[in-house]
């Protein structure tokens, strides 16, 4: 599980996440809200060991992120902004890559690729280089590379950015099939995505909580119930 306890990310003195508090349970798929700049991709920076919080502290099967991050990673797959590296490599040549530093079986490599080649619809480019995949492609690489391994812990960051209507279907319904032995958070600033996929919903804004419960409770809120401020920059800008 993941376990979030009074987390800041301060730059200078420019707040990004003030005092975040989360946990997100073995089975559940956490869907992270908010508009650009909320502080969600800082967040799981901060989550995956990429950045190291102001203050606060992460829990990860109860290792903490400061003291065990590299064991963490281990267990861990992370999708986060933009395209996969290493351009110059072809779609195979990085999945074979991916899996051996992630220290995947030698006789299960073969296995492993070939299941992420076959849930993510990647056949059609193996052979050709990442650089010049188009960005819906690129970002199905990306998926790959979060969960050749079978991790324990996912993080990604706008999964289906940049996939057409139908691919997105197909990455939605992937998540919903791996996430029952898996701790799942998503990042959106879609609404769709959230009710979608997700079990739950946390709405950032500003670095700050504002709303942790289910997709469908979120979908019945009165607008009456909420500020000017808080509907236009989630709910108004989801639909």
């Amino acid at each position: 599980m993941i376990e979030i306890q009074n987390l800041h990310k301060k730059y200078d003195d420019i707040t990004v996440v003030d005092d975040l508090s989360l946990k997100v349970d073995v089975g559940e798929v956490l869907g992270f809200l908010g508009p650009n700049g909320a502080g969600k991709s800082t967040t799981m920076k901060m989550v995956t060991g990429f950045l190291e919080p102001t203050s606060g502290n992460i829990k990860i099967n109860n290792l903490s992120i400061k003291d065990s991050a590299y064991e963490i990673k281990k267990f861990l797959g992370y999708l986060p902004e933009g395209a996969p590296q290493y351009g110059e490599m072809t779609t195979s040549d990085f999945l074979l890559f991916i899996a051996k530093i992630r220290g995947i079986n030698k006789n299960k490599i073969n296995s492993s690729i070939e299941s992420v080649i076959d849930n993510l619809s990647l056949k059609d480019v193996l052979n050709k280089r990442i650089e010049h995949l188009s960005k819906g492609f690129k970002r199905r690489v990306g998926i790959a590379q979060a969960i050749i391994h079978d991790p324990s812990i996912l993080i990604m960051d706008e999964p289906t950015d940049g996939l057409d209507p139908n691919q997105k279907y197909d990455v939605r319904q992937l998540i919903k099939k791996i996430s029952k032995d898996k701790t799942i958070i998503i990042s959106t600033h879609i609404l769709e995505e959230v009710d979608a996929v997700c079990t739950r919903a946390a709405i950032i804004a500003k670095g700050k909580l504002l709303y942790d419960d289910t997709p469908s409770n979120l979908q019945s809120l009165d607008k009456g119930s909420l500020d000017d401020t808080f509907r236009k920059i989630t709910l108004g800008e989801s639909r």
